[in-house]
């Protein structure tokens, strides 16, 4: 399959630090995804809390097309919920290319693990993975990963690249290169992690980085 490339810009309002309690400044995250130049489509996070709560949904919608065909689209719904720091749940249901995906995950608290049900993925994992959603900069920290879209488990590697200087909206941004990737590179084209990332640290602490996506045709799943 072709590559393409996903541009996707996020708008932070706030520090963003390790913990759910350095989040609670804003309620929104906007990423707009852009192809070619234009966009198509959205990936939008809302926070809200009550108490030692706090709740992060999740919008995404996409579709890619080539010579007025459509030949990828995305549509789901997530919900991830905290109790302080500590994620007790995360349920999502995703329309790709017109198959149903879903991800049912609950935090056991007398096996300290996550008990996950998803449409690729059944069965416990220890609670150091974290659900790979783009909000949240513990991706780049975390060993593997669990797919938002199906529950199934993805070990990666993250490495810094360097620091580059890149142009967008008119603007130059100094801003780290990271790059994400699968630890099994002999997974299946599509189920491969591969991403270049971009963090722009000084304004990523006020009010804005940004995230290249850069990887084969489709979201892993």
């Amino acid at each position: 399959m072709k590559k393409f490339l996903v541009l996707i810009i996020v708008l932070l309002y706030s520090n963003v630090l390790a913990h759910m309690d350095h989040y609670k400044k804003y309620n929104k995250i906007e990423m707009d995804i852009l192809r070619n130049g234009e966009i198509i489509g959205y990936n939008y996070y809302f926070f809200t809390r009550k108490g030692d709560e706090t709740i992060v949904t999740n919008q995404i919608k996409f579709s890619v097309k080539l010579l007025g065909a459509t030949i990828f689209q995305v549509e789901g719904y997530g919900e991830e919920k905290y109790l302080k720091d500590q994620l007790i749940s995360y349920n999502s249901k995703t329309l790709q290319n017109g198959k149903e995906k879903f991800v049912s995950l609950f935090f056991d608290e007398d096996k300290n693990k996550f008990n996950i049900k998803g449409s690729s993925y059944t069965g416990e994992v220890s609670i150091e993975n974290i659900v790979g959603n783009w909000w949240s900069h513990k991706i780049l920290q975390t060993k593997s990963q669990i797919s938002p879209i199906s529950g199934s488990i993805k070990e990666q590697i993250v490495f810094f690249v360097g620091k580059e200087k890149i142009k967008q909206n008119g603007q130059t941004y100094e801003a780290d290169h990271f790059k994400l990737r699968s630890k099994d590179m002999s997974l299946p084209k599509d189920k491969l992690l591969d991403f270049d990332i971009w963090l722009d640290k000084k304004k990523f602490y006020d009010y804005k980085s940004f995230l290249f996506k850069n990887g084969k045709l489709g979201i892993p799943s």
